[in-house]
């Protein structure tokens, strides 16, 4: 077990222990006298506390955050010091208790001895001393007074337990003097950290088998220049949206990155309040990971990326370029283009005469697609990725057609100077019953060479009742439309190509149980494969997705969604700019920002509003829109807290705006942020697109030769034993 889980679990033990010695006793000398023990019990387990994970920093000393409920109480700090740090005589309104790891903090205690008539004044007296090292502790109560120095030649680490959280005792105060005298408000430490976990470390878990999800928390565009290869793009701008679908334990070890300039301890405190328990934050950021000697990735979804290359050259899947596949259309030969890509990617732009049938779908509709055996299939999509996987799916599943993928996809086909067709709605028909019946025993056949695990109903009840300690993921791989017109209850939807092709954006647990449930015996199957040959250890497909309960869309479970935010509708907001008296500030991403905004509104980045307020006019209410107004919501009391302004959240976001029939602009002309929260595909660029379709190919071929370098995936073709790393 490793050293952060095997902290979480003595922590948790402690704090049970700790509640059950408290619960319905009061906040007494004897019920504090009792959780001493327990605390010196934690604070023995010194190999749980390791320096490097704990280092002194910034002056004198550095305060850890380890535990806190999400009602602010019971919160556990590890307090790191160097020899002389002091803090003078205060109390905590609160009661604490304080134990040694290592290190001698000198406590001396005192008592008010004022009646508290005087407002900013007070006296104290001297009660006692005690020097607290590894196997002894001190209590407070609520309006006991101590003073702490670091004493002796070394620096110390104490654990402090509190009855609430450090910020949230704003009536806390500190003497002057050890007399008493004038006193004044003791604020919380500015800057409570996480544990910090070095590189080296980070690299070894990687490798344990345990669970474990890495989170950066830089915007998409500054994490896609250079990131680790497992690290999750959770922008701290949207954590809340998509926190609960990526890591839904709340016991998951989780590390988190960031350029070491305070995103990912920010984050470490909201996920702390939101019932995440097993925190560390990467030592010196990203930065430090690749000075150890690590790789760090450019773009986005390397995992699926790299996995792509590596299929292409494990498998030696066929290809076409662009102008042999034109040159065969011209001449009439017998062949059909698969647009492996959603619709809404195809309708942009595709093949002149392909035909739209996602990743997933490929297998399933194959046979009513293409009838002869003598017909050329070429699978494309935009790039790389999905045309190799696609192509080799059909390969794999044994078709008696000549597959091939289509080279560089759609950017290939117009960087040869081809024409694309726009605004295409051709997709490919649902599979007669003579049509899946050959598709399921193909899966069938593909999901058993690759070791695919089936499994029943009650296995599926045991993994659900198992989620405190195992992190489980019910994907539906169907089409969003099928999944909204009914599903299994708790899955979510992931259409099979796309989880396939962008894995990241649906799971950030490694090592995680994955389950897939369709209505054919086909998709699950042949997505369960690829997952299987990613590197995931356990995948697992539902035998029958019979009672398909729940429909609509998947929902968003949005965490700490604020309940009392000062809204205002979208005709109020319409009346208020047309006086001036408004400025919108839009935090929906840059590119649907480009696409559509409220006229007049201002672009922003949720987690950089402090620098975005300098460049808003200066008169008006500050009102936040996004697309459903739900990160507006979330971004209101943040915003209030940095300006005496009055703000706002628009009422149902830019939608309801829309919905409301009301004007909408287009364009970037008021930026109060540079447009880093996105990733900016070459088709998504205003400029130099060929250019950078061109480096975006060759990126993606590169893939191979630095996964390689990096020994972390553990990639394998069919029939192949051994893996990448």
């Amino acid at each position: 077990m490793s050293l952060m889980e095997q902290r979480r679990e003595a922590i948790e033990r402690t704090l049970e222990q700790v509640r059950a010695a408290m619960d319905g006793k009061g906040v007494t000398r004897t019920a504090l006298d009792a959780v001493k023990p327990l605390l010196i019990e934690l604070a023995d387990r010194a190999e749980l506390f390791p320096p490097e994970h704990f280092p002194v920093a910034g002056g004198h000393g550095r305060v850890y955050r380890l535990a806190e409920d999400s009602d602010r109480r019971f919160a556990l700090y590890a307090s790191a010091g160097l020899p002389g740090k002091v803090q003078p005589p205060h109390n905590h309104t609160t009661w604490a208790v304080i134990a040694g790891v290592f290190g001698d903090e000198h406590n001396v205690f005192y008592e008010r001895t004022d009646d508290r008539g005087t407002p900013g004044v007070g006296g104290l007296r001297k009660t006692g001393e005690l020097t607290v090292r590894r196997g002894t502790a001190c209590a407070l109560l609520p309006d006991d007074f101590h003073t702490i120095e670091v004493a002796g030649g070394a620096p110390s680490l104490h654990l402090h337990l509190y009855g609430t959280s450090l910020e949230n005792l704003p009536e806390r105060v500190f003497f002057s003097a050890a007399t008493g005298g004038a006193y004044s408000v003791f604020a919380a430490p500015p800057a409570i950290a996480a544990p910090l976990l070095p590189a080296a470390e980070l690299k070894a878990m990687l490798r344990d088998g345990e669970e474990l999800a890495i989170l950066d928390l830089r915007e998409e565009g500054v994490f896609a220049e250079g990131h680790l290869l497992y690290a999750v793009s959770l922008p701290l701008s949207r954590l809340e949206l998509r926190l609960d679908a990526l890591v839904p334990r709340r016991s998951t070890r989780i590390v988190l990155c960031d350029d070491d300039d305070g995103l990912a301890r920010r984050a470490a405190r909201v996920l702390m309040h939101l019932g995440y328990r097993n925190l560390a934050v990467l030592a010196g950021g990203v930065r430090a990971w690749q000075a150890a000697g690590f790789e760090l990735f450019s773009g986005v979804h390397v995992p699926s990326k790299a996995f792509g290359e590596f299929i292409e050259h494990a498998a030696g899947t066929p290809r076409l370029a662009a102008e042999e596949v034109k040159a065969l259309m011209d001449r009439g030969a017998d062949m059909v283009v698969l647009d492996s890509r959603p619709m809404d990617e195809y309708r942009k732009m595709s093949i002149p005469g392909g035909i739209d049938c996602p990743g997933a779908e490929l297998v399933y509709r194959f046979h009513d697609i293409v009838r002869s055996p003598g017909t050329l299939v070429v699978v494309n999509c935009a790039g790389r990725t999905r045309s190799i996987i696609g192509a080799q799916s059909l390969i794999n599943a044994g078709v008696a057609n000549r597959v091939v993928a289509l080279k560089n996809g759609t950017m290939g086909w117009h960087l040869a100077g081809l024409a694309l067709a726009e605004g295409k709605t051709d997709h490919a028909p649902d599979p007669t019953p003579a049509g899946l019946a050959k598709s399921r025993a193909a899966a069938a056949r593909v999901a058993e060479r690759a070791g695919v695990a089936v499994i029943d109903r009650d296995t599926l009840r045991r993994f659900r009742r198992e989620h405190k300690s195992r992190t489980l993921y019910l994907f539906d791989v169907r089409t969003p439309e099928e999944y909204a017109a009914g599903h299994l209850a708790g899955a979510r939807s992931a259409p099979g190509g796309q989880l396939v092709q962008a894995t990241d954006a649906y799971m950030a647990t490694l090592n995680a149980r994955v389950v897939l449930v369709d209505s054919d015996g086909v998709r699950a199957r042949m997505t369960a494969s690829w997952l299987v040959q990613m590197g995931h250890a356990e995948v697992y497909v539902l035998d029958r997705a019979d009672g398909l309960a729940e429909s609509g869309p998947e929902p968003l479970r949005v965490l700490g969604r604020e309940a009392s935010v000062a809204t205002l509708g979208a005709r109020q907001l319409a009346q208020l700019l047309s006086q001036g008296e408004a400025v919108v500030i839009d935090l929906d991403s840059s590119l649907a920002y480009r696409e559509q905004h409220i006229p007049g509104a201002w672009f922003a980045i949720r987690a950089r509003l402090d620098l975005a307020l300098a460049k808003l006019p200066e008169r008006g209410m500050l009102v936040l829109t996004s697309r459903d107004g739900v990160l507006a919501a979330l971004a209101a009391p943040e915003l209030q807290a940095l300006t005496p302004r009055p703000v706002k959240a628009l009422a149902g976001g830019t939608g309801a705006w829309r919905a409301a029939g009301l004007p909408l602009a287009a364009g970037d002309e008021r930026m109060a942020d540079a447009p880093i929260d996105a990733w900016y595909r070459p088709y998504d660029k205003n400029a130099d697109v060929e250019a950078s379709m061109r480096a975006y190919l060759s990126w993606e071929v590169a893939l191979v030769e630095q996964i390689a370098r990096d020994g972390d995936a553990r990639f394998r073709a069919l029939g192949q034993s051994g893996a990448t790393g």
